[in-house]
């Protein structure tokens, strides 16, 4: 089987060539790559790489993740986020070819507390959501087969992210000020890629699967909490913190004003993956503590 990759040095797309090489071939690629090109900004130059390649699977981990970005430049998070998808699904469906798709929480408005199923009402409240939830709905209207993984709150020991951010700061700082009313579930690239990697499995001969899914680790927390928890490991493994537990104050989004809004109530119901694949999601505390072990060592 050949797979193309695309998106590969990102945070999801460097866990998936580790996940997908036992699959089969991986033509892994990158906004920089050479021979081929995969430069989303330009979505249509990715159908003469899907054309050249030829493969059985394409996997799109590119995005513009840039949140507050988008908010001043809505023409390339849209090339990126709907039109290179769009392309993408067009070639797929010519070529018979499955298609993976990464897509976001930030497709809903956030309002209440409880989980959002696949087909709860979407509604984003800012460019980025609205341009993956564009993404979606031009893969869906492909006709192609595809998979789409809506997830959150994603992270991995490679590159930086929130719980790099925190240990840092907790170093340094007497006293740190983190959201409380924002609630998700902190989901690993590692476990978003392995997920994938079995689901393509599951689906060879059945077609029927083919739609979206939401996938995130078990369980809820705030970035408060989030904070907390990889902090008190961290001290708790030796690693000079500064802050005070009590010094840590749980604040409203408010506090932090930004370009985009977020949503509060990030939580993403994930019966119908569990079901439909036969899976067990760990909770959010074992992936982040998997995370801190690689990265503090």
């Amino acid at each position: 089987m050949k797979i193309l990759l695309l998106g590969k040095n990102g945070q999801v797309g460097w866990e998936l060539q580790r996940a997908l090489a036992p699959l089969g071939e991986v033509i892994a690629l990158d906004a920089d790559s050479r021979e081929l090109s995969a430069d989303f900004s330009n979505p249509e130059s990715l159908a003469a790489t899907v054309r050249a390649v030829a493969p059985q699977w394409i996997v799109n981990a590119a995005a513009h993740t840039a949140v507050d970005k988008a908010e001043s430049e809505p023409g390339l998070a849209r090339a990126i986020n709907a039109g290179a998808p769009g392309v993408l699904a067009r070639e797929a469906a010519a070529l018979g070819a499955w298609l993976m798709h990464y897509s976001t929480d930030y497709v809903f408005d956030g309002s209440g507390s409880t989980a959002r199923a696949e087909d709860a009402p979407t509604g984003p409240l800012g460019v980025y959501g609205a341009t993956k939830l564009e993404g979606e709905e031009l893969i869906r209207a492909s006709g192609c087969r595809h998979l789409i993984f809506r997830t959150s709150w994603v992270y991995a020991a490679r590159g930086g992210n929130f719980a790099r951010t925190m240990l840092k700061l907790a170093q340094e700082r007497d006293a740190l000020k983190v959201i409380d009313d924002q609630i998700g579930a902190p989901t690993g690239a590692d476990l978003l890629a392995d997920l994938s990697a079995h689901a393509m499995r599951s689906v060879a001969l059945q077609a029927q699967l083919s739609g979206t899914y939401h996938a995130v680790a078990s369980g809820q927390t705030s970035w408060h909490g989030y904070a907390m928890h990889v902090i008190d490991n961290a001290r708790a493994r030796g690693l000079p913190i500064r802050v005070a537990s009590e010094a840590i104050a749980a604040v409203p989004t408010s506090a932090f004003p930004t370009p985009a809004r977020r949503p509060a109530n990030s939580r993403l119901d994930t019966r119908k993956l569990r079901n439909t694949f036969g899976l067990r999601l760990p909770d959010w505390q074992s992936g982040v503590d998997r995370m801190l072990a690689e990265v503090l060592g």
